[in-house]
C-alpha cells in the first residue's frame, strides 16, 4: 500500500512534466513574458523537493533492493543466498528477518526466524516487510479429510512396520532397537532424520 502511494504521489508530480494540459499551454501563450512559467515551474520544484523528503525508500514496505542499500534494524523477507540467484530463505507465512548490523561493502548479519545470525552477501537482494497471512500457522483443521483436501497423506510410523518397509521396523512387542542392535532415527531410506548429513563447513559456521 505505501509503494502505491509513493508512485500515485511520484506521477502526480511529474504528471504536468509528462502530459501537460492544453489550459496549461494557452495561460503560458497569454504571458508575454517567460517570468510566470518560471516561476510556476519552480513552485512545482519546490513542492517535488518536499513530498520526496517523504518518500524513503528504504521504509517502503514491498520494496526489494541489495542488502548493502539497507539501514541496521531493517525487517526483511524473501532473502537471497548468492547474488543474482533469488529469494531462498524467509518465504513462509507470517515470517520475517532482520539486519542486525550496519551492512558492509561486502556482507550482512541478519537474524532468521530460527534466531540463528547469519551472514550474507551485501549485494544479494531482499525485500522490505514481512511476509504475509501471519495466521497461516495456527489454523485449525476440522477433520482429518481436510488434511486429504490439501493433499497431505497420513504418517505411520516407523517402529509400527515391518523391518522390509523401514529401518526402525520389526522387533518383538513395542521396540525400539529395530531388532537386536540400536540405530540412530532414520528415513525409510536408511538416511538421518534428526538433522540430516552435516553439508555445512564447520569454518563456515562461525
Amino acid at each position: 500500500m505505501a509503494l502505491w502511494r509513493s508512485r500515485a504521489a511520484a506521477w502526480r508530480l511529474l504528471r504536468p512534466f509528462i502530459c501537460p494540459s492544453p489550459i496549461a499551454n494557452t495561460a503560458h501563450r497569454s504571458f508575454s513574458s517567460a517570468v510566470a512559467p518560471d516561476m510556476n515551474n519552480q513552485s512545482l520544484i519546490e513542492n517535488m523537493k518536499r513530498e520526496l523528503l517523504h518518500l524513503d525508500i528504504n521504509s517502503q514496505i514491498g520494496s526489494c533492493m541489495p542488502l548493502g542499500a539497507m539501514r541496521i534494524g531493517t525487517i526483511i523477507h524473501n532473502i537471497e543466498v548468492n547474488p543474482g540467484q533469488g529469494g531462498k530463505l524467509v518465504r513462509a507465512a507470517g515470517t520475517s528477518a532482520k539486519i542486525l548490523k550496519e551492512p558492509t561493502a561486502t556482507y550482512c548479519i541478519i537474524r532468521l526466524p530460527s534466531g540463528a545470525e547469519k551472514r550474507v552477501d551485501s549485494k544479494c537482494r531482499a525485500t522490505v516487510g514481512v511476509v504475509s497471512n501471519p495466521s497461516h500457522g495456527t489454523r485449525k483443521l476440522r477433520k482429518a479429510g481436510q488434511s486429504r483436501w490439501l493433499g497431505r497423506r497420513p504418517v505411520v510410523r516407523g517402529v509400527a512396520m515391518n523391518p522390509i518397509d523401514h529401518p526402525h521396523g520389526g522387533g518383538e512387542g513395542r521396540s525400539k532397537s529395530s531388532g537386536s542392535f540400536g540405530r540412530v532415527s532414520q528415513t525409510p531410506w536408511g538416511k538421518p532424520t534428526k538433522c540430516g548429513y552435516k553439508t555445512a563447513s564447520p569454518k563456515r559456521r562461525k
